[in-house]
């Protein structure tokens, strides 16, 4: 049996019309990206992205998207995502733009990424703060946001079930 290795490609959903956000669904941005494909590869390039493509997580809120596509064809997955202009939900059009961000091996490679790269985000609205309260809020979330934390918390959940 042959194992089929894959890449995560994780992107940043970037719109002006906040309602773009909570009407996407991971269809729509599969349709998108499969779209952007064809214009720009055709449909060898559509062919070769298509055999294992998927949206593996979307969160509407954050603009998060994960995709997944086989090693040999993640390249022109890439190359094809800054053509992607706008996404059709519920019978209307919303203009957008995919910027990548990381692209892995994992899906746990990209959440590292992106748990880092939300602390960076998050320094740099730090500093751009202008009243103390902005600042407390945004350092409680600074702080919150740690992988260590997690694993601690889901270590003393097995404690408590009584197998000590």
């Amino acid at each position: 049996m042959v194992r089929f290795k894959n890449r995560y490609v994780l992107c940043e959903l970037l719109s002006d019309d906040p309602r773009c956000r909570h009407c996407i669904e991971d269809r729509a941005v599969g349709l998108a990206v499969r779209d952007a494909i064809g214009r720009v590869h055709g449909d060898y390039g559509l062919a070769c992205c298509s055999i294992s493509f998927t949206v593996k997580y979307l969160n509407a809120y954050t603009g998060t998207v994960l995709l997944r596509c086989r090693k040999d064809s993640y390249r022109l997955l890439c190359s094809a995502l800054p053509f992607v202009r706008f996404l059709e939900s519920r019978a209307q059009r919303y203009p957008c733009a995919l910027n990548t961000l990381h692209v892995g091996g994992t899906i746990r490679t990209c959440q590292k990424f992106l748990i880092q790269y939300n602390r960076r985000q998050l320094v740099m609205l730090l500093q751009n703060c202008t009243n103390e309260e902005e600042r407390q809020c945004i350092q409680k979330s600074l702080l919150s946001c740690s992988l260590t934390e997690e694993q601690s918390q889901s270590g003393d959940e097995e404690d408590d079930d009584g197998t000590e």
